[in-house]
């Protein structure tokens, strides 16, 4: 017998659209549809950005929003809080429609690899763990530390694509990747300090 699984991400993405029939469509309508797998939506966000050729900053901003969702996993609220003009900011349809399109090949490529698997740990009490690595990650993105926003963004997209999909094995893999960039980050931070105070000490 199959066991029937959650909608995939581009399905969810749908559903929102159809939902939502206005000419305006708020943040809180366009991710209601995913209830609980909005966590993984917001993460993947926060991602994009890091792929732009946009002004210095954009780490400490999505690295900052990073570790608020973060700390809300860590407190197990089910669903991510929103500022309330956050949460009803209204976006054009026509916009939300050309963004869904753009992410709709991404996402069913993204899809022919991930599928729901050791979902356990994407739910509690493994959730609460997800949430301190989100934190950490925010923590290492929010860091002035040159050309380590790519590799830093495509660690959060895996992240959130992870929790979108419910992939427990892609998850596993997005935390041992986020220890292992924390320990080399402390460890060339101290490696400087200590060049530092040879030459300059």
């Amino acid at each position: 017998m199959t066991v029937p699984h959650d909608p995939r991400t581009t399905e969810l993405f749908q559903r929102a659209l159809e939902q939502n029939t206005g000419e305006t469509i708020s943040l809180e309508q366009f991710i209601a549809p995913l209830e609980t797998r909005a966590y993984g939506f917001l993460v993947v966000l926060l991602s994009l950005p890091n792929f732009i050729p946009i002004p210095m900053g954009v780490g400490g901003v999505c690295g900052t929003l990073l570790i608020v969702i973060g700390a809300q996993m860590l407190w197990g609220l089910p669903r991510p809080w929103l500022p309330r003009f956050a949460r009803q900011h209204g976006f054009p349809r026509s916009s939300v429609e050309t963004f869904v399109s753009h992410m709709t090949p991404m996402f069913n490529r993204l899809e022919r690899v991930c599928r729901p698997r050791w979902e356990q740990i994407t739910h509690k009490p493994y959730s609460h763990f997800s949430g301190l690595m989100l934190i950490l990650l925010g923590i290492l993105l929010a860091l002035p530390i040159p050309f380590t926003n790519y590799p830093f963004g495509l660690l959060i997209m895996g992240f959130g694509v992870a929790l979108i999909e419910r992939d427990g094995g892609l998850l596993a893999v997005i935390w041992a990747a986020t220890l292992t960039s924390s320990v080399t980050v402390a460890s060339l931070s101290n490696l400087m300090v200590s060049i530092v105070r040879h030459f300059f000490g």
